[in-house]
C-alpha cells in the first residue's frame, strides 16, 4: 500500500499495523436514517487504509495523502471544540472512544482512501479504520454496536454533522455477497442473500469530479426542514412532543402527515414526501432482493433518486445529468446519488455484460455536458464486501 511506503519515508521505520474500512453504497434508504428509517446498503471492496504504530507518549500524529497539513494532539487533550480541517473526525473519534476507555497510547499514522472523497460515506470510514487503530494500541475490543456508537458520537456531536447510523452500520454489519436490511430506530438489521437466481451485478460509481464535505454543504438544513414539518405535523395532530431536536418522522404515522400535509409550507412537505416514500421504498426494495428481483431494486433505486432531486432538493447539476444519463444507459438496473448527493458520486448497479458499454456512454456523454471535468471524473467497478472488523 503507498500508505505503507509513506508512512515507512516519514518515521524511517515500517508501520506496525494497516488498519481498513470499506466504503459503502445505499441504493435506497437516503436521507432517512437521521429521522430513525430504514436503509438497505453494501459495503464496497474499496475504502480508507491507514498504516500506523503506537506512540507511547500518548500523542496522535497523523497525515492523509489528502490533504497537506499533518494533523496532531493528545489522547488526553482533544480540543474541545473541533479545528475546521480534515482531521476533525480523527479527534472526535479520540475524543468519542475516551469517554469510555481509558487511552493511554497515541500513535501515528499515514491514511490512503482508494476512492475520490464525496458520497461513498469516506468519513465514517475514516473514523472506524482510526478506531480500529486506536483500539489495537490500546489493548481496547469493541463490540459491532459499539463501534458504530462510538464513531455516530463523534461525527454527531464532535465535528457537527446531523448524521444518523446508516454510515457505520453498512461500514461494520455488511457481509460478502448479502444486502443489508436495517432499522435505525432500534438497530435490528437482517443480511438478505443474493439469491440463487438473481442476474449478475457489480457496482459502478461514477465520480462527478467535485468534492464535497458534509459539514459545509445544506445537509443539516435539510434535516432541520424535515425536523420542522414532523414538529409541525406533531402540533396540527396533537402529539405529544418535546424538544424540536427530538422530533422524528419516524414517530408520526403516515396517516397524519397525509391528513395535514397541506398546511405545511412547501419546502418541509417536500422533505417529509421524500422521508415516507423513501421508508416504503426501503421496504419493497428489500422483498425485491430477498425474491432475486433485481430490475424492481434498481427501479426502486431510480426512484429514490428521483425523489432526492425533486424532494429532497440535493444534488448538484453534474450528479443530476449523470443520473439522468445513468436512467436511460442500457445495462443499469439502478442507482442514485451517493450519499447526501452535495457534490461527490453517483452509484449504479449494472449487468456484468454491459459493463465496457456503460463505461463509455456514460462517460460520453458526461463529458460532452461538462468538458471542463475530463481529468477529474473517473469510473470505478467494485464488488460487495464484508463490513470492518475490530
Amino acid at each position: 500500500m503507498l500508505c505503507e511506503e509513506i508512512f515507512f519515508n516519514t518515521y524511517n521505520r515500517d508501520a506496525e499495523g494497516l488498519a481498513f474500512s470499506p466504503y459503502r453504497v445505499c441504493p435506497i434508504g437516503a436521507h432517512s436514517d437521521h429521522n430513525f428509517g430504514k436503509i438497505t446498503g453494501l459495503a464496497i471492496d474499496k475504502g480508507i487504509h491507514i498504516a500506523y504504530a503506537p506512540k507511547q507518549n500518548g500523542v496522535v500524529e497523523m497525515k492523509s495523502l489528502q490533504f497537506p497539513k499533518r494533523a496532531q494532539w493528545h489522547i488526553s487533550d482533544v480540543p474541545k471544540t473541533k479545528c475546521n480541517d480534515w482531521a476533525d473526525y480523527l479527534r472526535g473519534a479520540t475524543w468519542a472512544l475516551g469517554k469510555d476507555h481509558r487511552l493511554r497510547v497515541g500513535l501515528c499514522g499515514v491514511i490512503e482512501g482508494s476512492l475520490p472523497i464525496g458520497g461513498l460515506s469516506s468519513s465514517a470510514a475514516v473514523i472506524i479504520a482510526f478506531l480500529q487503530a486506536l483500539c489495537r494500541v490500546n489493548d481496547i475490543e469493541l463490540t459491532a454496536q459499539e463501534i458504530i456508537d462510538v464513531a455516530y458520537d463523534a461525527e454527531l456531536n464532535y465535528v457537527g454533522v446531523s448524521v444518523g447510523k446508516l454510515d457505520q452500520s453498512c461500514e461494520v454489519l455488511s457481509k460478502k455477497d448479502h444486502l443489508l436490511y436495517l432499522d435505525t430506530l432500534n438497530g435490528q438489521y437482517e443480511l438478505i442473500p443474493q439469491h440463487p437466481q438473481m442476474k449478475p451485478y457489480k457496482v459502478m460509481i461514477f465520480f462527478s469530479g467535485l468534492e464535497h464535505n458534509l459539514s459545509g454543504s445544506k445537509y443539516n438544513m435539510r434535516v432541520d426542514e424535515l425536523r420542522a414539518g414532523v414538529y409541525a405535523l406533531q402540533a396540527y395532530a396533537e402529539m405529544d412532543y418535546g424538544k424540536f431536536k427530538e422530533a422524528a418522522a419516524r414517530h408520526v404515522p403516515k396517516d397524519v402527515y397525509l391528513k395535514y400535509k397541506d398546511r405545511l409550507p412547501a419546502t418541509w412537505a417536500r422533505r417529509c414526501e421524500h422521508w415516507y416514500t423513501e421508508f416504503e421504498r426501503v421496504e419493497q426494495g428489500a422483498e425485491a432482493w430477498r425474491r432475486g428481483d433485481i430490475e424492481t431494486y434498481g427501479r426502486l433505486s431510480f426512484g429514490s433518486g428521483w425523489s432526492s432531486i425533486h424532494n429532497w432538493e440535493s444534488g448538484a447539476p453534474e450528479q443530476i445529468r449523470l443520473y439522468e444519463i445513468m436512467r436511460h444507459t442500457d445495462g443499469i438496473y439502478g442507482g442514485r446519488f451517493c450519499g447526501a448527493g452535495f457534490k461527490g458520486c453517483c452509484l449504479a448497479l449494472i449487468d456484468p455484460a454491459y459493463e465496457d458499454a456503460i463505461r463509455q456512454t456514460v462517460t460520453t456523454q458526461y463529458l460532452q455536458a461538462f468538458p471542463e471535468l475530463e481529468g477529474k471524473y473517473a469510473v470505478y467497478v467494485c464488488e460487495s464486501a464484508d463490513g470492518v472488523r475490530i
